[in-house]
């Protein structure tokens, strides 16, 4: 968000505050170096308001309760409950209304985990302030200080506004949290340009960043929802979140199935009555029974079951998942946008690279671990000295502490620093031992000012003491007019040479410091900035926070599954691009950069966002826009974040995934997944789960459905030819009662199919009814209804009475249906395999739970009375049991003869981009 002053008396465009020099912020807002009056505090306290985030508008919790049932397919179940009530099926109506009640309570609870996200944000804020008020310090509340107050900070403090700063030592913020930028930003007092990118303006502090070192004195040029955190947290307020692919895809089916089924329903009535002299009552309890039958009113918490089981396995995957819908759709992600640092790389600073006079060496492993071996040029037998003396200088010129807790190396200080005692350990340099032997004298701190730290120590070596000096090349080697050999010999300084040296580094994603010394006959006291200048350049390190190797796979894996990874960071374009052709993302990636963004228009975007891989120094609004420019383009966009910066995004991406260690709370609230490891791998784990978690959701639609329609149909059948009903009201609701709460159950805890990763996203587009299931509906329905019927006249035909027909009916029913279920389990290959017939523990107690039921309702007296059954006969019921094997024969044709004619190819292939 651009700084303009509030307070301008001019009606023309002001310079942003970072493009204004000390003095000039002071000017305009009134204020000095001793802070404001107490009484003119109070007047812009009144003017401006309390230094706090708007606070969200929440809907009342009887609103949220009451909208989960704002549903064409809920409310259809609720009027088929109360009817199946009243016709005394008490078991079959408690069903439904659980049902009902079970997915109205789960939406509640997570609307209201939702409307958490801008109180996340508002606790990024300090609780209170050192402030300059009438010349005195003063502690104040946060929500007190006003636009011109003198704020007094050091490290370890949060910024409590957004400041323009007038005196700045050594002064370190960390703006992970808005920028993304992996290393703590360096301050100074000086202006930059207007267009200057958020990470880039050094003069300003930013509300709710971390100040990591030194000290600082700012002025407050805004507050509350003028700052920056507070520009997020309004765009946080604005950005709706998206209806998950599946939500609308169930609605639109609830709504077409129950207008379906309520027109069916009205003519049947008609019919029935008109055309076939039924009695109103009797044929209005058939129609009832039917549509209860016909209705998948377990689909709901068969859905909310399958997803609740992904939730479990990507659990055990490290993704936490926050909103059940999420599993499904980062399951039919298009492209993931991912961050950069802790995400794809480790987050850990890393001496990749050591150029002295002695050569080029490359240091291996990663992170701070001190492990690994130094690759020597070729040629050399040892450590060279001029690179043995710059390594130590690393090691001596450093303030930062390497700690060994619970097998995990971690750095006290800055992360640069941490990365020079591990180089130093990998030379064989013991870092206790050297600095005892070197012992530190005095120092001149890190400040951005002369961009340098400098150390003095007594040399054990030449008597006397040395100065060592590290900080930006540039710097140093203006500080410079030597340089050592690679033996170690004073030499003159080859300036050209360097420069070279450096910028091939920086274009390997490279972050810099270089190295200088000067040996002293003895030392000065105090070190005083007199004493630096003809230094002796040591050489230059590169530093790098490389890329998880397990993310390299996981982007390769996603590549195979054709999801695009487009790296979205706060960083520098070169360290961006670097990282992203390590990681494989593209070879020669296309880099756009915040300022480029600005510079491009809502229509021209989505074609940049579909080429580009890397999107370097991003601002929030950036990463919005891209992600809205992706679903523009037909995408299904998961968004990973871990900043204050990211939540706009975050809820706005299709999928929104939040960093579980190092994320924020505002970043985590936002999301719907959150990784418990911070790991890109753990997404793709987790894409994997959710392309399992459609598969069986489409599994158990492609079983419900079908087998609900051949009961219908047996009924719609014996109605339109004035047959006797095969099956009466009471058996029908038996069916619907016993089989789909088991049987279609059992197929949400199924397995992944082989290969789910080598297939291509699903077009978001793609109906739930695909053109293949539509066709599977109609052939199942139909040999449903031609099974029910051959089974009936068998038994007539043997001279059996009609209820001793429709209890051999209600059984081939179930066994069709179990047959039915063994080949659904794969839809995209034969079930007629080893591991097919075995099945899974789930699908075998469901068809245990199925044969006793059926054993109970043919044979036990009390059903008989219930649902009018009678027993059938050992050689009926083998006859029964080779229709459901017929059955499974004739639907395993037709998947060998549909791939044959590549029809099924071209079914299936519909529902792919």
């Amino acid at each position: 968000m651009p700084q303009t002053p509030q307070r301008a008396s001019s009606d023309q465009p002001t310079p942003p505050w970072h493009s204004l020099s000390a003095d000039a912020v002071c000017e305009r807002l009134g204020s000095g170096r001793q802070g404001l009056s107490r009484e003119e505090a109070a007047l812009r306290l009144q003017r401006h308001g309390a230094n706090t985030l708007p606070e969200a508008r929440v809907r009342p919790a009887w609103k949220r309760l009451l909208v989960q049932f704002n549903n064409a397919l809920i409310l259809f179940l609720l009027t088929a409950g109360a009817i199946a009530g009243a016709l005394g099926q008490f078991v079959d109506a408690g069903v439904i209304f659980g049902v009902v009640l079970i997915n109205a309570i789960i939406g509640f609870v997570q609307e209201g985990r939702a409307e958490q996200a801008l109180a996340g944000l508002r606790a990024m804020l300090a609780p209170s302030a050192r402030v300059m008020r009438d010349g005195v310090r003063a502690t104040l509340p946060v929500a007190q200080l006003v636009p011109g107050d003198i704020v007094l900070l050091e490290a370890g403090d949060r910024v409590p506004a957004d400041l323009r700063l007038l005196h700045a030592r050594g002064l370190l913020i960390d703006e992970a949290v808005l920028t993304g930028e992996s290393v703590a930003a360096q301050k100074h007092t000086d202006t930059v340009p207007e267009d200057a990118a958020l990470g880039d303006r050094a003069g300003m502090a930013w509300s709710g960043t971390l100040v990591a070192a030194g000290r600082t004195t700012g002025i407050v040029v805004e507050t509350g929802s003028r700052t920056q955190i507070g520009h997020i947290s309004t765009l946080l307020g604005e950005v709706e979140a998206l209806a998950t692919p599946l939500l609308v895809k169930i609605g639109r089916f609830g709504r077409q199935f129950t207008a379906v089924a309520i027109l069916v329903s009205a003519l049947l009535l008609l019919f029935a009555v008109l055309a076939r002299g039924y009695d109103w009552i009797d044929a209005f309890m058939l129609v009832v029974a039917l549509a209860v039958g016909v209705v998948p009113e377990s689909l709901p918490a068969v859905i909310t079951i399958t997803l609740a089981i992904g939730v479990r396995r990507m659990a055990a995957r490290h993704a936490i998942v926050r909103r059940l819908p999420a599993v499904e759709t980062l399951g039919s992600t298009t492209v993931i946008c991912s961050d950069k640092t802790g995400t794809l790389t480790r987050n850990e600073m890393t001496a990749r690279r050591v150029i002295s006079r002695a050569g080029t060496l490359l240091a291996e492993g990663t992170g701070y671990a001190p492990h690994g071996a130094l690759q020597l040029p070729e040629g050399q037998a040892g450590l060279a000295p001029a690179a043995q003396q710059l390594i130590r200088c690393g090691l001596l010129c450093n303030d930062a502490v390497l700690r060994q807790r619970d097998d995990q190396w971690q750095i006290d200080g800055d992360p640069m620093e941490g990365a020079l005692i591990a180089l130093a350990a990998k030379a064989g340099i013991d870092h206790a031992q050297t600095r005892e032997h070197w012992p530190r004298l005095d120092a001149i701190p890190f400040d951005a000012g002369w961009r340098y730290m400098a150390t003095l120590h007594r040399d054990p070596e030449r008597g006397g003491a040395v100065l060592l000096l590290k900080g930006a090349p540039e710097q140093v080697l203006a500080l410079c007019n030597r340089q050592l050999d690679a033996e170690g010999q004073p030499q003159p300084l080859d300036q050209a040479g360097w420069d070279a040296a450096i910028a091939q580094a920086a274009e390997a994603g490279e972050r810099m410091l270089g190295f200088a010394l000067k040996h002293l006959p003895e030392a000065p006291s105090p070190l005083g900035f007199d004493d630096i200048g003809g230094l002796c350049f040591l050489g230059v390190v590169g530093f790098i926070d490389p890329p998880r190797p397990e993310a390299i796979q996981a982007v390769e894996d996603c590549r195979s599954a054709g999801i695009a990874v487009k790296m979205i960071t706060g960083d520098h374009a070169a360290t961006a691009s670097a990282i992203a052709q390590q990681l494989h993302i593209a070879e020669q990636p296309l880099v756009v950069t915040g300022q480029d963004l600005d510079h491009i228009d809502d229509a021209a975007l989505p074609e940049l966002a579909q080429q580009a891989s890397v999107f370097a120094r991003t601002s929030p609004e950036h990463k919005l826009r891209v992600v809205q420019a992706l679903q523009s383009r037909g995408h299904v966009v998961a968004m990973t974040g871990d900043g204050v910066n990211d939540a706009p995004s975050l809820k706005r991406a299709d999928v929104g995934i939040a960093m579980g260690n190092k994320g924020t709370e505002a970043a985590k609230e936002a999301a719907q997944i959150v990784l418990a490891d911070d790991n890109f791998a753990s997404i793709v784990a987790a894409v994997n789960e959710g392309r399992t978690v459609y598969d069986n959701i489409r599994k158990v639609i492609a079983w419900t459905v079908p087998t609900n329609g051949g009961e219908a149909l047996a009924i719609i059948a014996a109605l339109v030819f004035s047959l006797t009903l095969p099956m009466t009201p009471a058996q029908i609701l038996w069916i619907n009662m016993v089989l789909t709460v088991t049987l279609g159950l059992a197929l949400a805890f199924e397995p992944a199919e082989p290969g789910v990763m080598l297939r291509p996203p699903r077009a978001p587009q793609a109906p739930l009814i695909s053109p293949f299931m539509v066709w599977r509906i109609a052939v199942v329905s139909l040999l449903f209804t031609a099974g029910a019927f051959g089974i009936y006249a068998w038994a007539m035909a043997r001279g059996h009475e009609v209820a001793l027909a429709r209890t051999m009916v209600v059984n081939t029913f179930c066994v069709m249906e179990i047959f039915y279920l063994f080949n659904v389990r794969f839809l995209h290959m034969r079930s007629f395999t080893l591991r097919g017939i075995q099945g899974t523990p789930a699908v075998l107690w469901a068809v245990a739970a199925v044969v006793l039921a059926q054993l109970a309702f043919t044979y036990l007296p009390l059903m008989h009375t219930l649902f009018d059954s009678r027993p059938v006969a050992l050689t009926d019921g083998l006859l029964i049991v080779a229709v459901g094997i017929l059955l499974f024969t004739v639907l395993e044709l037709e998947k060998w003869l549909l791939r044959r004619l590549d029809w099924f190819e071209e079914l299936r292939t519909q529902m792919r981009p």
